[in-house]
């Protein structure tokens, strides 16, 4: 444990042959010793904080028997806190363009040109369909891409898969800063949802960890999606007042193109794997299996709500004397407090063995939030519109929820599905979340353009409950090694 992997390397079991494969070296690394570790360390102070609280109990059981005979450790090998770190850059620096455009785009679309057909308004401008299907198409393509392109990661390489999904990403981003219609930024926005590597990414991370230290490797990818969308909230009013929302989609490319040289210059080299078996009944199995039922129908109202609530936010802000440009002042403080709050309250008590009543209490923070908002807005509508304080604390409430789940939820996944079933799992996990997306900004879309506030937070609210009723009788995994609570047949 104590030699460092540049100077003898060490062995790490290779969880798809169960044999061991070196994973530390320059030649499997393909970079200088010195890049190396200026760039492990940048990805580490990214996410430090989160790999050190993660740790798991250490009751965990025998690992299998193809794997060394010494008991698994909750600690991370350096190959591992590196293929972790890599990987949850390559989701952040995504994800961080991504929701860049959430806070501002609802604003900022009615500007583009109408064109003609369903979404122009009685002024000939952008009515809110438009803005909306701009929001979530993004989704629909992802959601229709995620499992053909993880399935080709299983048979042409995670990295070939993970870098052409990137660069579609690109070519996307390309294709919306250079729209002058909203027909031109719903391509645009198409193109980029094609780009869908969540599945090879986490599949990739799987590869690369032991089952002992799983959990903790996918709770750092889940909560760099929740950090980066908390930042996006405060980057997002300044950029958009600095370069505009053309500026923030080359951006956006500029970022996946940064996470492309990420993937092959800090991501350890994938393991070789065998020809991937043929699992006629996997599917059903996994579609049955209610633990991931309940996660899945999860992810899928998070993101709906996550994205459906902005298409009123911001106007609530401004209603509140708040100019767009300065809505950083709100979601700053907000942001900042749910960070703390999550890493206080997360990590400490799963290793209780408490994961449940906080999972639980996140779902009804995010459901609270949605019902304090349809007040807020129709507050507003009869002329009393929220001040910036109390929308700054209703959204701290949110944001803390939102952050606890966006981190546990990929990592139970992981724990409640045996390794003969994983990739299917996070397939279809990815797929509802990228469908939630695309509910949330369609939906949010029709709800804004033809009802108030108060019946979109209302439907939010609703979904959010219903969500809360589901997840009621789960069971969360007591083991750290990976291993399910609830395995499928």
């Amino acid at each position: 444990m104590g030699v460092t992997a540049a100077h003898n390397p060490l062995p790490t079991p290779d969880p798809v042959r169960g044999r061991l494969s070196p994973l530390a070296g320059e030649e499997k690394y393909g970079c200088k010793p010195v890049c190396r570790r200026i760039t492990h360390r940048v990805c580490f102070f990214f996410i430090g904080a989160i790999a050190h609280n993660g740790t798991q109990p250490s009751h965990a059981p025998p690992m299998s028997a193809s794997l060394p005979s010494h008991p698994p450790s909750a600690a991370m090998l350096p190959a591992e806190r590196q293929a972790s770190a890599g990987l949850a850059l390559v989701f952040a620096l995504r994800m961080l363009g991504l929701f860049l455009v959430v806070p501002v785009l609802s604003l900022e679309a009615r500007g583009y040109s109408a064109g003609t057909g369903w979404w122009r308004d009685a002024q000939g401008g952008v009515n809110a369909l438009g803005v909306g299907l701009a929001m979530g198409v993004y989704g629909l393509t992802q959601a229709l891409l995620q499992l053909p392109l993880g399935w080709a990661s299983d048979r042409f390489g995670r990295k070939r898969i993970i870098a052409l999904g990137l660069l579609v990403f690109v070519a996307g981003s390309v294709v919306a800063a250079l729209a002058t219609s909203i027909n031109g930024l719903i391509v645009g926005r198409a193109l980029q949802g094609a780009g869908a590597v969540s599945a090879a990414v986490t599949a990739l991370l799987a590869d690369l960890t032991r089952d002992a230290v799983r959990t903790k490797a996918m709770a750092i990818i889940g909560g760099s999606i929740g950090l980066v969308f908390s930042l996006a909230l405060v980057a997002a009013p300044l950029l958009n007042a600095w370069v505009g929302l053309p500026g923030i989609f080359w951006l956006m490319g500029a970022l996946a193109l940064a996470a492309c040289g990420v993937v092959y210059a800090v991501v350890p080299a994938e393991p070789s794997r065998p020809p991937a078996a043929q699992q006629p009944h996997a599917w059903a199995l996994v579609l049955r299996h209610p633990a991931l039922l309940r996660l899945n129908v999860g992810v899928f109202v998070l993101h709906a709500v996550q994205l459906a609530m902005w298409m009123v936010v911001p106007r609530l802000l401004e209603q509140g004397g708040v100019n767009k440009a300065q809505h950083w002042q709100v979601y700053l403080p907000a942001v900042l407090g749910s960070l703390v709050l999550m890493g206080a309250v997360l990590f400490p008590m799963e290793r209780r063995g408490k994961l449940k009543p906080v999972f639980l209490t996140a779902i009804a923070l995010v459901a609270l939030v949605q019902a304090a908002l349809g007040g807020l807005s129709a507050s507003a509508a009869a002329g009393m519109p929220p001040s910036p304080w109390l929308m700054g604390i209703t959204l701290l409430v949110f944001f803390t929820g939102f952050n606890i789940l966006e981190a546990s939820q990929p990592s139970l996944v992981s724990r409640q599905t045996p390794p003969q079933a994983r990739g299917i799992a996070l397939g279809i996990y990815n797929t509802t979340q990228s469908l939630g997306l695309f509910a949330g900004g369609a939906v949010g879309g029709i709800l804004a353009k033809h009802a108030a506030g108060t019946v979109l937070f209302g439907a939010t609210a609703a979904c959010t409950l219903l969500w809360l009723a589901v997840a009621w009788g789960m069971q969360t995994p007591a083991s750290a090694d990976g291993s399910a609570s609830s395995p499928l047949p």
